[in-house]
């Protein structure tokens, strides 16, 4: 039996509950409507913590996208639209900085923080060394902000030694399952 589970679907009015992904009532449902003439909303992205894997602080182990359109963005750096590095030295103003660039990518492809299916977040300095600790306030710094329910997904986030701009200290990659009718 799964921990939890939940489930997305294109059309907001439906939703399946924890045991709607079962293939035999997806198929039970595809049948019916079939036979009323009209297509079920079927479910777009179901999230799984199985009872054989630890409790996460919010994320889910598995992602499961049963969509045919996927955006995979660059990662999103803490760069403002001049190019310029926004928070030199500060890891919360660069975490704020990637949100608002990772909801404007979002946007760009008709997509938003819950189409979100796997997140990776790169954290310069995880504070080995005497250094103040960054990864557990950046992960808390992107769950409050307007793009924190992308990290209710499959989410892996790591310390690392550099990034690719001087002075960078946050990155983000996400890849979203596109709704129906999105642009291309």
């Amino acid at each position: 039996m799964n921990r939890s589970v939940s489930a997305v679907t294109a059309d907001a009015d439906f939703f399946v509950p924890a045991r709607g992904a079962s293939p035999a009532l997806r198929e039970n449902r595809w049948a019916a409507s079939q036979a009323s003439g009209r297509l079920a909303p079927m479910p777009r992205i179901t999230r799984i913590n199985p009872d054989t894997l630890h409790a996460t602080p919010g994320y889910h182990h598995i992602t499961v996208v049963e969509a045919g359109r996927t955006a995979h963005l660059a990662g999103q750096c803490p760069l403002d639209t001049a190019g310029d590095l926004v928070g030199p030295g500060d890891p919360l103003a660069q975490a704020r900085q990637v949100a608002a660039n990772g909801l404007a990518a979002l946007a760009a492809v008709g997509a938003a923080p819950h189409d979100v299916v796997r997140s990776v977040i790169y954290v310069v300095d995880d504070g080995r060394d005497g250094g103040v600790p960054v990864l557990g306030p950046v992960w808390e710094a992107l769950n409050s902000s307007a793009l924190g329910p992308a990290f209710s997904t499959a989410s892996t986030l790591l310390g690392v030694t550099r990034l690719g701009f001087t002075g960078q200290l946050v990155e983000l990659d996400l890849t979203a399952a596109l709704p129906d009718g999105g642009p291309n």
